[in-house]
């Protein structure tokens, strides 16, 4: 009977109905790419990251927090990875990046439709303006050096965009940098479309990751993400996602 028990333990492990086992993801509140509404979260990005662990064979739970906390709880070890992060030295100490770009996000800068600011790409035009940004977030390696610099002058931080958003609205900041496409959503959720306008040029086209905790050892994750995404992109999978959101 013994033998039996044991043979039919292993019938039911090798068929796979054993349950997957479950990765634990961070992020933030960052639409399209990824947002919460109800209970669900979803987004174009949130859809290839599932699909991704999918191949992998493993379950996925997301968790949307202030990027501080998204980015402490993968430092400690409580989340296994977060997304979509951009590459920085400092967050290199603490995590695993994929080696797949898992999306490309343009920065830009936005300020109200009847400002009379101008920008032509030398953002030392700008270090007098006051400008928004959103805590510990980077805006790719242009901006972010030239602020650690001291290039700008007045820079206005949030906890989240939307806390950015309103200050452009009400005129309490003069620009709002960010991903192009996260912004217009914001605007348009908050009722602002069509009452602020892109600057351009853009900054920079920045790609952004997925990252494992270096406290979990997660590098043979990484690779096994890194595979099932390069497999995405080879059978127009990716492509797919992309073009369902493009309107």
């Amino acid at each position: 009977m013994k033998k039996l028990y044991l043979a039919l333990i292993s019938l039911v492990m090798m068929s796979g109905i054993v349950k997957a086992e479950t990765v634990e993801l961070v992020t933030l509140q960052y639409p399209p790419y990824q947002y919460q509404e109800e209970d669900e979260v979803q987004g174009l990005v949130v859809d290839i990251v599932y699909e991704a662990f999918r191949r992998v064979g493993m379950d996925t739970n997301i968790r949307l927090n202030a990027w501080p906390r998204s980015l402490e709880m993968v430092r400690s070890g409580q989340a296994d990875a977060i997304f979509t992060a951009y590459k920085t030295p400092e967050r290199e100490e603490f995590l695993y990046y994929s080696n797949v770009i898992l999306m490309p996000q343009e920065i830009v800068l936005f300020a109200k439709k009847d400002s009379n600011i101008s920008f032509n790409g030398d953002l030392t035009a700008l270090a007098n303006v006051k400008i928004g940004v959103v805590r510990d977030i980077s805006y790719g390696s242009t901006f972010d050096e030239a602020r650690k610099n001291g290039m700008f002058k007045q820079i206005s931080e949030t906890t989240n965009l939307e806390q950015s958003v309103k200050k452009l609205e009400s005129g309490r900041i003069d620009l709002l940098i960010s991903n192009k496409y996260t912004a217009l959503a914001m605007f348009k959720n908050l009722g602002f479309a069509g009452q602020f306008k892109e600057l351009t040029p853009s900054i920079q086209s920045v790609p952004s990751y997925i990252a494992f905790s270096k406290k979990k050892d997660l590098a043979g994750l990484r690779d096994k993400f890194d595979a099932a995404l390069k497999e995405m992109m080879s059978d127009g999978s990716y492509d797919k996602y992309l073009s369902a959101y493009s309107d």
